[in-house]
C-alpha cells in the first residue's frame, strides 16, 4: 500500500515506519522534510493544498495516518488556540485532503483525554459522552466532531472516487517505547536518584499502550476490513504507580523504596499543600493517585484477537531498560 503519514519525524511516526517500510511504501508528511531511512519521500503541508501545483504532482495513496499534533503538556502551560490551530486546524486540513483523494482508509490519532480527564466508574469505553478538560483534550475532541460531522452532512464526497473509504478515530493512553519523552522518564528519574515514593498506601491503577502493541493494532487497520469507527487503545493489563516503580528497579538492579505513608495523612497534606500553594496538593495527589483504566476490548473484537501481542509489564521493561542505555 502507499501510505502517507504525518508527523512521521515525530516518536510514534518514527516507530510506525520501522514498522511499516518493510511491507508498504511510506510517504511522511511533516513541518521539516529530511529524508529518513524507509520513507519514500516527505511533503510538507503546503504540498497538500487543494490549489497548488504540488498537489497535483503527489502518488496516489491507499491510506492516511494523521499523527501530526500538539501533544499534551503539563509542564508548560502553551495558550490554548496554539492546540486548536494544530490538533483541530491540521486535522481538518488533512481529511479534506483525504475527502477529495482516492485513499481508502484514514486513521485519525486523538487520545483518551478527548474523552474524560477523569474515568468515572470503572474502565473508560468508546460510549462515553466525552467531557474533555483544558485545552488539549478539547481540541482533540473539536477535531473528531469535525470528521463525524463530514461523514454525516457530506456523504456525496465519500462518492467522488470510492463509496468504501474507512475512517478509524483512535484513543490511545499513554503511549510509550524506546525513545520517548514523557511522565513515564519524570518518575523514572526519581526512581533512579533512590527517591522514596511515599505514597505506596495508594494502590491505583492505569492503562498505558506499549508502542509495539499500536504498530500492531494500525497495521490490522490497514490490512483488515475493519468497521469504521471510535476505538480506545491500550495493553490488556492496567498497571499500579507501585507495579511501575518495582518494575524500574528490577531493571535497574535495585531494591525498590516505597513508602506506604498513611492515606489519611498524605491527603491532609496535600489539602494543605493547597491552602499553601505547595508543590504536594490535592490535584496533583489526585493525579498521581487516581484509577484511569482503558478498555481494548472493541478493538480486540474488530480485528479478532483475544490478546494484545506484548504484555503490559514487558512493554514497560522494554521501554524502562531504554532509559538506562541512554
Amino acid at each position: 500500500m502507499n501510505i502517507l503519514v504525518t508527523g512521521i519525524h515525530g516518536f510514534v511516526g518514527s516507530n510506525l515506519s520501522i514498522f511499516l517500510k518493510e511491507r508498504h511504501n511510506l510517504y511522511g508528511l511533516d513541518i521539516v522534510t529530511p529524508e529518513k531511512e524507509g520513507v519514500i519521500k516527505t511533503f510538507s503541508w503546503k504540498d497538500i493544498e487543494t490549489t497548488s501545483f504540488p498537489m497535483q504532482r503527489l502518488p496516489q495513496f491507499d491510506a492516511i495516518i494523521h499523527l501530526a499534533g500538539k501533544a499534551h503538556d503539563t509542564k508548560n502551560q502553551s495558550a490554548a488556540q496554539v492546540y486548536f490551530d494544530i490538533n483541530t486546524g491540521l486535522t481538518q486540513k488533512i481529511f479534506d485532503f483525504f475527502l477529495e483523494s482516492k485513499a481508502k482508509k484514514f486513521i485519525f490519532f486523538s487520545s483518551v483525554k478527548a474523552a474524560a480527564d477523569s474515568v468515572v466508574g470503572d474502565v473508560l469505553r468508546e460510549d462515553v459522552i466525552p467531557i474533555p478538560v483544558g485545552p488539549y483534550g478539547e481540541s482533540k475532541i473539536a477535531a473528531e466532531n469535525y470528521i463525524l460531522d463530514k461523514l454525516k452532512n457530506k456523504n456525496e464526497k465519500l462518492k467522488l472516487h470510492d463509496d468504501r473509504k474507512q475512517v478509524y478515530i483512535l484513543r490511545p493512553c499513554m503511549i510509550h517505547g524506546p525513545g520517548n519523552k514523557g511522565n513515564l522518564n519524570l518518575l523514572y528519574s526519581v526512581v533512579k536518584k533512590g527517591i522514596p515514593w511515599p505514597l505506596g498506601d495508594f494502590e491505583n491503577k492505569r492503562s498505558f499502550t506499549s508502542i509495539d502493541n499500536l504498530c500492531y493494532v494500525v497495521e490490522g487497520l490497514l490490512t483488515k476490513n475493519v468497521a469504521s469507527g471510535i476505538y480506545h487503545i491500550g495493553d490488556d493489563e492496567a498497571l499500579s504507580t507501585n507495579e511501575l516503580i518495582a518494575l524500574m528497579c528490577e531493571a535497574m538492579g535495585k531494591e525498590p523504596h516505597i513508602w506506604k505513608m498513611n492515606r489519611k495523612m498524605m491527603e491532609g497534606c496535600a489539602g494543605l499543600g493547597t491552602l499553601l500553594h505547595l508543590p504536594l496538593n490535592t490535584e496533583r495527589l489526585r493525579k498521581l493517585t487516581e484509577n484511569y483504566v482503558v478498555s481494548n476490548e472493541k478493538i480486540k473484537a474488530a480485528l479478532g484477537i483475544d490478546r494484545m501481542p506484548v504484555r503490559a509489564a514487558d512493554g514497560i521493561m522494554k521501554t524502562i531498560k531504554s532509559f538506562s542505555n541512554k
